[in-house]
C-alpha cells in the first residue's frame, strides 16, 4: 500500500518551529523529505536542549526527514543547494530574502529552474505589503493578529497563549497552501507555482467568528476569560473535588436539557434562559447557576450528568491525565519515539486520519547527515 503523498519529493530549507512542520507533517503521509542542514547542524538541535545535548523539539521538526548537510557558504554548497532545488516537487523557506537570493533560491529564480515546482515561503507578513521583511515569529503573529489582544480576564493584561498556536497554525496552513498548488499542478495539468505563507493571516482564520460577530461601529470585542460573547454557557467550571471541566452548552436545546440539571427548569426560567437572545442578557446569572452546581458535586458525577442530558462537556487534561486517557490511548492520538540521547519523546499521531493511506511515523528525527547519501544519488543520481 503507497503512502498518500507516496512519490512527493519536499526539500526543506527552512529552521526553527513553524516552517519546519509544515515539511514534517507532509512526512507523516509518505512525502520524501531532505532537510537541508549547514555542516555545524541547524540551530534547532541545541534550542532548549536537554541532559543529552540535543533539543527535543527536534523530533517533532525532523520527524521523517533526511538530513543533507550543504555549505552554503561555499561555491560548491550553493550549486548543490541549486540542483536540489531544481529537482524538488516542494521545496520550504524562511529565510531573509537577500540570504535566498544570495543563494539563487528565491522564489522567481527556483521556478526559473524548476517551473513545475511549489516553493512554500513562510515569514511573519507575507511577502507583500509595507511590512514584507519585518522579523516577526509565531508569538508576535498572534499579538499583531488580535489573538493576545482577546486572551486573558476582562480585568487582566493581554496574554499570549501558554502554547504556540501561531506556529502550528502557520504549519498547517502552509499545508493546505502546498497541497492545493501540488493538486492544481498534478490533477489540472498547472505549473508550478509560489505559496505565500504569512504568519499573522492562519491566526485571522481563528478569529473568523469574532470578526463575523462583531457589529460595527459597535465597541470591538474584548477579553473575555473563558466564556465568548455570543453563548452561554461557555467557561471551565470547578467541581467539588478540584477538578477542572469544560462545558459548551450554548444552544436553546442544549440549555434546554442543561436548565432541568440546575433546578431551573419553572416557566419564568425559561423565559428568562430559553432563548439565546434573552439569556445573553442574563449571561452572567446563568453562568452562575452552572458554576454552582458544578462545584456541588464530583467531576466525575458532572461529566456524566452532562453527557447523559447531551450536553457538551469534557474534563480539562493535563499531560498526564491526556497520555493515560483511554480513548487517546485507543486511537494511538500520542505516541512515544525512542530518539536518540535524550530517550522517548511524546509526538502527537498524524491527523487527520485517512481510511485507505493513513499517516505514519516513518523514521525518527536523523542524525546530522543520515539519509545523505540516500538523498544524493536518488534526487541528483550520486
Amino acid at each position: 500500500m503507497n503512502d498518500a503523498l507516496d512519490g512527493l519529493r519536499v526539500l526543506d530549507l527552512s529552521t526553527f518551529l513553524a516552517a519546519p512542520q509544515i515539511s514534517a507533517i507532509l512526512g507523516d503521509f509518505g512525502a520524501e523529505v531532505a532537510k537541508v542542514e549547514p555542516p555545524g547542524g541547524d540551530p534547532m538541535r541545541r534550542l532548549g536542549v536537554g541532559s543529552g545535548g540535543v533539543s527535543r523539539m527536534w523530533a517533532l521538526v525532523a520527524r521523517n526527514k533526511r538530513s543533507v548537510v550543504v555549505d552554503t557558504t561555499t561555491a560548491e554548497g550553493i550549486t548543490r543547494l541549486q540542483r536540489l532545488t531544481s529537482v524538488a516537487d516542494v521545496v520550504v523557506v524562511n529565510q531573509p530574502e537577500a540570504l535566498l537570493d544570495r543563494w539563487g533560491c528565491t522564489p522567481p529564480a527556483i521556478l526559473a529552474r524548476n517551473p513545475g515546482a511549489v516553493v512554500v515561503t513562510v515569514s511573519c507578513y507575507g511577502t507583500e505589503g509595507p511590512y514584507a521583511g519585518r522579523p516577526g515569529a509565531g508569538s508576535l503573529a498572534e499579538a499583531f493578529a488580535g489573538l493576545t489582544g482577546l486572551t486573558g480576564v476582562p480585568d487582566g493584561p493581554p496574554m499570549l497563549t501558554g502554547v504556540p498556536i501561531g506556529d502550528t497554525l502557520v504549519a498547517l496552513s502552509g499545508v493546505i497552501g502546498t497541497l492545493l498548488a501540488c493538486y492544481h499542478r498534478d490533477a489540472r495539468g498547472g505549473r508550478g507555482q509560489h505559496v505565500d505563507v504569512s504568519m499573522f493571516e492562519p491566526v485571522l482564520t481563528l478569529l473568523g467568528p469574532v470578526l463575523a460577530g462583531w457589529d460595527q461601529p459597535a465597541v470591538p470585542p474584548v477579553r473575555s476569560g473563558s466564556r465568548i460573547t455570543g453563548g452561554v454557557p461557555r467557561n471551565v467550571y470547578r467541581a467539588a473535588d478540584g477538578s477542572w471541566l469544560a462545558v459548551s452548552g450554548t444552544t436553546d436545546d442544549q440549555v434546554g436539557r442543561l436548565l432541568p440539571l440546575l433546578g431551573r427548569d419553572r416557566p419564568e426560567d425559561l423565559a428568562r434562559f430559553g432563548r439565546s437572545a434573552d439569556r445573553l442578557l442574563a449571561a452572567d446569572e446563568l453562568d452562575a447557576l452552572v458554576a454552582a452546581w458544578i462545584a456541588s458535586m464530583d467531576g466525575t458525577q458532572v461529566l456524566s450528568a452532562l453527557l447523559e442530558a447531551r450536553i457538551p462537556a469534557a474534563p480539562v487534561n493535563d499531560l498526564a491525565g491526556l497520555i493515560s486517557d483511554p480513548h487517546v490511548r485507543a486511537r494511538g492520538s500520542i505516541t512515544e519515539v525512542e530518539d536518540g540521547p535524550e530517550g522517548p519523546v511524546l509526538l502527537p499521531g498524524p491527523a487527520p486520519r485517512l481510511a485507505a493511506t493513513p499517516g505514519r511515523l516513518h523514521a525518527a528525527a536523523p542524525g546530522l547527515g543520515e539519509g545523505e547519501a540516500e538523498v544524493l544519488a536518488g534526487w541528483l543520481g550520486g
